[in-house]
Parts: C-alpha cells; sequence; structure tokens
C-alpha cells in the first residue's frame, strides 16, 4: 500500500472500517483508447475556429462576428491541449482505497463511496507492464463507453467509476473481489 494515499484516506474511514489497499493513478501525461477519435476531431475543431477567426479579422467583418468565434477557439484550444493538462490536474489529486465495506475515489475534497455489496459488477482491464483499469460497474452501453471504457476518467464523461492503476493492478483487483465475497 502507498502510505501518502493511506494517510490521505484515513479521514474517510467509517467507525470498524478497514484499509485494506491504497494507491493512486498514475501521474503525467496520459493518452487513453478514446484519444485516437478525440485528436483528429479536436484539432479539426480548433483549426476551423482559428481559421475563422483569422478571416473575420483580415476580411472586416463586422466587431459580432470577431466575438462570436472567441469561445470556439478557447474551446478547441482546450479540447487540443487544456484537457491533458487538466486531466492530470485531476489524476494528482486523486487516491483510491479498498476497505472491508466500501471503495473510496478521493478526488481533492470530493469523496465517491461505493459499497461492496452494491457493486454489480467488477472488471479487470490489465496491460503487460502491470498497469491496468479496474471497472466498477456495468457499463450503461452507451456506443462510446463501448469502444473506449477508460472515457469515463474524463471530466463530463458519464460512465462506471473506474480506478486508474500505474502498478500492481491485478494485486487490487484481487483485494476487492476477496473483500466483495466477505461483505
Amino acid at each position: 500500500m502507498e502510505t501518502e494515499a493511506q494517510l490521505a484516506l484515513q479521514s474517510q474511514l467509517l467507525e470498524g472500517e478497514h484499509l485494506l489497499w491504497a494507491g493512486r493513478p498514475p501521474g503525467g501525461f496520459l493518452l487513453r483508447p478514446a484519444d485516437a477519435l478525440m485528436i483528429p476531431f479536436s484539432l479539426f475543431w480548433c483549426g476551423f475556429a482559428i481559421f475563422w477567426e483569422y478571416s473575420v479579422i483580415h476580411e472586416g467583418a463586422p466587431f459580432f462576428f470577431g466575438l462570436w468565434g472567441i469561445p470556439f477557439v478557447l474551446v478547441g484550444l482546450y479540447i487540443v491541449v487544456g484537457r491533458f493538462f487538466f486531466d492530470a490536474w485531476q489524476r494528482q489529486r486523486t487516491r483510491y482505497g479498498i476497505t472491508d465495506k466500501r471503495v473510496l475515489i478521493v478526488t481533492g475534497s470530493k469523496l465517491t463511496s461505493l459499497h461492496l455489496r452494491s457493486l454489480s459488477e467488477v472488471s479487470l482491464s490489465k496491460r503487460s507492464n502491470g498497469r491496468g483499469t479496474i471497472i466498477l460497474g456495468a457499463s450503461r452501453g452507451a456506443f462510446p463507453f463501448q469502444l473506449f471504457p477508460g472515457w469515463s476518467n474524463q471530466p463530463g464523461r458519464q460512465g462506471p467509476p473506474t480506478l486508474e492503476l500505474r502498478t500492481d493492478v491485478q494485486l487490487a483487483y484481487d483485494i476487492l473481489t476477496k473483500a466483495q465475497q466477505a461483505a
């Protein structure tokens, strides 16, 4: 167990609850399967928005048209680059815990608590380097989530909660399934 993650989760434990495992997601820049679609889309969006603004300014169009394009350029810049910084910042503030009663996901001051008895489905996606994702709950069946389960971790996306792990995903999964059977 990661000592720093353990300390961050201690204040979230209920009376009589025991922390079985603690960890955190990988840090830094991270590409997910959904980025295979998002990167080309974001480049197209941002490129078109910048082209629009450039054309409006250089063609002498009315001032309103110049203002109209600014939010589209800002959104384009966010989806091209900003979302990666936001995602890294969110993951840097996230800690995971598995107790004898719940799964805890703490991001900053936000706590997501999932009771082990209420988890309908727990699935594991593991890579050869030990990294992987534990998906907590059944997929809602929406098209993008069937192709890209990691998409659910991005802000504003809906899908089952996940534990993205940088190491020992198999160990965390084993602890979780044993705790779920004992609950």
